[in-house]
């Protein structure tokens, strides 16, 4: 018995917006630890 399941497709501007929310902090991130190693070995 198999059950066929419908396949969720997101609307993009929900998309972009889980995507900022997660992709912004992460690019701050990444910016301020290699600004720090910049200036730790720099």
């Amino acid at each position: 018995m198999s059950s066929a399941q419908t396949p969720v497709e997101p609307s993009t501007g929900k998309l972009i917006i889980a995507w900022g929310l997660v992709g912004v902090p992460l690019a701050y991130g990444v910016y301020e630890t290699l600004t720090r190693v910049a200036a730790l070995f720099g």
